[in-house]
């Protein structure tokens, strides 16, 4: 399933793209980083 994220790079949204990608969901995230960096979606990357 293709699913958008928005403020996919913040606490909340960061943990919810781990779960959604453990059950193999198509994501496209934003984020305009107010209250986060873009190296949050670089470690979500990492760890999946």
């Amino acid at each position: 399933m293709r699913i958008l994220v928005t403020g996919g790079a913040g606490y909340i949204g960061s943990h919810t793209l781990i779960e959604l990608l453990a059950k193999d969901h198509e994501l496209t995230v934003i984020d305009n980083y107010a209250n986060s960096t873009p190296e949050v979606l670089s470690a979500v990357q990492e760890i999946t």
